[in-house]
């Protein structure tokens, strides 16, 4: 076990994953930073591979990268020692007008996130905030537990602010990677009918079909929708999807990206009143919702982790999953 309790530890080495750039991932071993007060260890379980972190393993990245993390906390004498937990990662003040109001992932004075600005879960154990550790349920396996984050709570964060606008009704998601099926999983649960997908990966176009959505394609490519989710990042498809929201409709964008996005104002657009809608992770106060939807959907959502592997070949993995083989892949240290 880690000896820890309020940062009062003898230091360990473990080993990590580092993103140099250029597609590569080097295995390293590094000094692991003792706990400052109100930090604990958590011994990372699993770390699933999120489309974002590919932006990462191209241009290379300062910190440990990982951000959809499971471990064990493990830390003598805390409550919370032995459980399992998943990682938040705004790392937020819990102070500000928007923490108080339960957006934790609004915070004001965010203090960068676990996985991006701070080391993540590509390691054999990271150093995170107390209040940003979440018990996993019992009934909850550990495979599916990191789907509560970016796969589960941020599409299902996303629709709660979109039902504002657009109530139950056909639907559309632009690509099916894990964030993209995770969307359609949400839809469903909240009752979108017909739901259709754009996915040029016949494997996860494949798993889109699986949990229910018709390809877009024929009649249907040229149809408007109410509601419209780029969930891959790509530009091209946050541009068709300004094409495709209907009058009154909102277009959803859950895909990340770092390139500038032009929209060039044709009168297709000029003279049609829609929403557009950014959303960004989800607030800790839907974590039970979420893990309700996670419940109900247990199976559809075992479906996406389709597979997992060591440290030492992560490599690999990123590989598979950039060439669009894998859904859901999830880095494992058991």
């Amino acid at each position: 076990m880690i000896m820890s309790r309020h940062g009062d530890r003898a230091p360990i080495d473990i080993r990590c994953a580092r993103f140099p750039g250029g597609g590569i991932v080097r295995v390293d071993s590094i000094r692991l930073a003792s706990p400052e007060p109100g930090e604990i260890v958590v011994r990372v379980l699993r770390c699933a591979l999120c489309g974002s972190d590919l932006r990462l393993w191209r241009e290379g990245a300062p910190h440990i990268p990982g951000h959809e993390i499971v471990g064990v906390v493990d830390a003598r004498g805390h409550p919370l020692a032995g459980q399992r937990v998943l990682v938040y990662i705004p790392v937020y003040c819990g102070a500000c007008p928007y923490c108080r109001n339960g957006d934790t992932h609004l915070c004001e004075h965010l203090d960068g996130l676990i996985g991006w600005q701070r080391p993540g879960g590509y390691a054999e154990a990271v150093v995170v905030p107390e209040r940003n550790v979440i018990p996993i349920p019992d009934d909850i396996p550990t495979d599916l537990a990191p789907l509560l984050l970016d796969t589960i709570g941020t599409p299902a964060h996303a629709l709660r602010l979109a039902r504002r606008v657009v109530g139950a009704g056909p639907a559309v998601v632009l690509g099916a990677g894990p964030l993209g099926l995770g969307t359609l999983l949400a839809l469903r649960c909240f009752g979108y009918a017909p739901l259709y997908c754009a996915e040029p990966s016949p494997y996860r176009a494949a798993a889109a079909k699986e949990v229910g959505a018709k390809l877009l394609e024929g009649e249907s490519a040229g149809r408007r929708f109410p509601i419209v989710i780029e969930a891959s990042g790509n530009l091209a498809a946050r541009s068709q999807g300004l094409h495709m929201t209907a009058p009154g409709g909102v277009l959803v964008l859950l895909g990340e990206t770092s390139t500038p996005w032009t929209i060039h104002p044709m009168p297709e657009l000029r003279r049609k009143d829609f929403f557009v809608l950014r959303s960004f992770y989800f607030p800790l106060r839907e974590i039970n919702d979420n893990i309700n939807l996670l419940r109900r959907g247990r199976s559809d959502y075992a479906r996406l982790v389709d597979s997992k592997a060591p440290l030492e070949n992560l490599g690999t993995l990123f590989e598979r999953f950039a060439a669009g083989e894998l859904l859901k892949p999830e880095l494992t240290f058991e």
